[in-house]
């Protein structure tokens, strides 16, 4: 079994979807949308067969705060080496957005470090 994808809603469908593109690569689809619901989303694919669908529907309310919360807590991106942790991690600083911690090595072992996306969605950024 596998996981097929994931979903996330988003306020701003094409700046979720620029942001994934420009620091992981992402290869989106061209989208699609429902004129009676006005349901729309892009599903984006990473080069390992990964999925991630980011959505945006009328009524659907922000997250007020990116505070740590029951749920989904964040998704992780293995990028391979410490290096590119480092390096991502530093290009996202200087882009502007919020290093929450690391890059580090936690307590269990894993090379890492979490930024706050365009979206206030923690990421992680793994080995």
């Amino acid at each position: 079994m596998k996981i097929e994808h994931i979903a996330l809603y988003v306020n701003d469908l094409d700046a979720a979807r620029d942001f994934f593109i420009r620091y992981f690569g992402a290869v989106s689809n061209d989208g699609y949308h429902n004129a009676k619901t006005g349901f729309r989303s892009y599903f984006l694919h990473f080069e390992d067969g990964a999925r991630l669908e980011i959505m945006k529907k009328p009524g659907v309310f922000s997250r007020t705060s990116f505070d740590e919360q029951m749920g989904y807590a964040h998704i992780a991106f293995s990028l391979g080496s410490q290096e590119k942790v480092n390096d991502l991690t530093g290009r996202l600083k200087a882009d502007g957005y919020e290093i929450v911690s690391g890059p580090r090595t936690t307590g269990d072992g894993y090379y890492e470090s979490c930024i706050i996306d365009v979206e206030n969605n923690r990421i992680e950024l793994t080995v």
